[in-house]
């Protein structure tokens, strides 16, 4: 059993359990059915007494009558019993034909067919002697009456009197039938019962008695464990679940031997560890102050540096302001050179329209020469009466070409003129184009400004931050110089410790 698990045994020992009261349940519904039926069986004998005695009142009841007529004088009798007579003897017909169609037992249904042959012997008789009285022979009737009617009668009551009888023997058996299955089943219930509790007690017992055992034998190896006793080894019995533990214990207790030789060993380790962690903290603890020391001249430093850098941001600052000045004032003036480029350009298009203004006065002249020329001639061929007309055209022809003189010297000025407006206009265009590198290249030097101030004002910002830095990490080191002297003190504990363990 104790290799089986505890909750297999558990389940084997409450189904055991189980089993037996379904036994006990199934003889007990068994012979409780058996008791229904004898119950059964006795209501059917219980209704066929009554039947019975229904039957044998009835025959009693009717013999009477047919007997009180029978010896009656006259036939006043049998005027008076006849309809009663009729209904009894119906009464009796259906009581009969209930009882054999409700009778099973074969005993029974013989003596009730006897009763009813009886019965045919007793009514044929019955009616011969009523015939009599009907016809007046009184003295007839009484001799058949004394005859045949009194002894089938006789034979009759005895009939039905053993089917009464017969029906009791059967409800008294049936009775003494149902107290003996009662008492059976109560007997065989207990017996079943008794043998149910004792089964289910030595199951309980030998259960808790295995795991009670396993828990307590588990229980004193954990608390030997406990106690720092690793000599003994543990018994381990069965392969349940209490096995598996002692198994786990012992397994624990191997791994705790290992541990305990590894830390004995690391005890040792941890000795020569801790004596040269001590000695090398006193030399941090050394070198940790020196470092102190030199990271307040650090901090003074830097605070020095913070105020140049911060100095530095302010020149940075005015310089881009004036940078940004200058900037503008270079704008302004490529506005101004783009104007006069602008305007030079107009000047150059109004010359260029005057030269070719005078070009078209000297055509003027020209052809005004040309035509004085052509008049004078006319005029010569005329004679004297073309002589003032040749004066008139000498005239136009000397205007014509002073005209032409004074036309030919103004588009020399004019030619020149826009030679020099166009030199002019290409030495602006240089201007405007070189005004316009400085524009471009002061707004560099701008930019360039605005970013050295930004870069002074980041540079300002991280000096301080490292001034705040050296500060922090100055406080830090004092602290780490409090620290190392406690890891000395706790080196030195640590090393009083693993002595200890070691010595244990």
């Amino acid at each position: 059993m104790q290799n089986l698990k505890i909750s297999t045994r558990l389940q084997l020992g409450f189904a055991a359990v189980i089993a037996l009261f379904l036994l006990l349940a199934g003889v007990t519904a068994w012979r409780v059915e058996q008791v229904s039926r004898a119950s059964e069986r006795m209501a059917l004998s219980s209704e066929l007494l009554q039947l019975a005695g229904q039957w044998q009142g009835d025959v009693r009841q009717n013999s009477a009558r047919s007997l009180a007529v029978g010896y009656s004088e006259g036939g006043a009798m049998l005027d008076f019993f006849k309809e009663s007579m009729a209904a009894t003897s119906r009464s009796t017909t259906e009581t009969q034909k209930t009882f054999l169609a409700k009778v099973q037992d074969a005993d029974s249904r013989r003596r009730a067919e006897n009763v009813g042959e009886v019965r045919k012997t007793w009514l044929a008789t019955r009616d011969r002697v009523n015939e009599l009285k009907t016809a007046g022979d009184g003295d007839g009737a009484r001799a058949l009456v004394q005859s045949q009617f009194v002894p089938v009668t006789d034979a009759y009551i005895r009939a039905t009197q053993e089917l009464v009888d017969g029906e009791v023997a059967q409800v008294r058996a049936a009775h003494a039938q149902v107290e003996d299955m009662f008492r059976q089943l109560y007997v065989i219930g207990a017996i079943l019962a008794a043998f149910t509790v004792a089964i289910a007690a030595l199951v309980s017992w030998r259960l808790s008695r295995g795991i009670a055992r396993g828990v307590d034998a588990a229980r004193q190896t954990a608390q030997r464990i406990g106690n720092g006793d690793l000599s003994e080894t543990v018994a381990v019995t069965g392969k349940d679940e209490i096995g598996q533990l002692l198994q786990s214990l012992s397994s624990m207790q191997n791994s705790l031997v290992q541990v305990v030789s590894r830390v004995r060993n690391g005890s040792e380790a941890v000795a020569t560890a801790s004596a040269e962690i001590a000695q090398g903290n006193q030399d941090l603890s050394q070198r940790t102050e020196s470092q102190a020391s030199a990271l307040e001249q650090t901090a003074a430093s830097m605070e020095e540096l913070g105020s140049t850098v911060r100095q530095n941001a302010d020149n940075a600052r005015q310089a881009n302001q004036l940078a940004q000045s200058a900037s503008s004032v270079a704008v302004q003036g490529g506005e101004v050179v783009s104007q006069v480029v602008q305007t030079m350009r107009e000047i150059n298009d109004s010359s260029r329209r005057i030269a070719d203004i005078i070009t078209v006065i000297d055509g003027i002249a020209f052809q005004t020469n040309i035509l004085a020329l052509n008049a004078a001639v006319e005029a010569a061929r005329a004679g004297e009466q073309g002589r003032g007309f040749a004066v008139v055209a000498g005239e136009v022809r000397s205007l014509a070409q002073r005209s032409a003189e004074a036309a030919k010297e103004i588009k020399a000025l004019i030619t020149d003129s826009v030679g020099r407006v166009e030199q002019g206009s290409e030495l602006v265009d240089r201007a405007g184009a070189t005004m316009q590198e400085v524009v471009a290249s002061i707004r560099r030097v701008t930019d360039i400004m605005g970013e050295i101030s930004a870069a002074s004002s980041e540079q300002s910002e991280g000096v301080a931050q490292i001034g705040e830095a050296v500060q922090s990490m100055d406080q830090a080191t004092q602290q780490n110089a409090a620290l190392v002297e406690e890891m000395a003190a706790a080196a030195t504990s640590l090393n009083s410790q693993a002595q200890d363990l070691v010595q244990a």
